[in-house]
């Protein structure tokens, strides 16, 4: 049981939430694309 790789040793290590995780990292792309799109948007526009 002294091997850091063994798994046992780590089960409670750092406790996580993947669905909210992955519904954060959904969100921050979603936002990130769509102030792209409006800053696009607002150029065309203004042509």
């Amino acid at each position: 049981m002294s091997d850091p790789k063994h798994p046992e040793l780590h089960v409670y290590e750092e406790p996580r939430n993947d669905l909210m995780d992955v519904g954060i990292g959904f969100g921050g792309f979603f936002a990130v694309l769509f102030i792209i799109a409006a800053i696009a948007t607002v150029i065309q526009v203004m042509k």
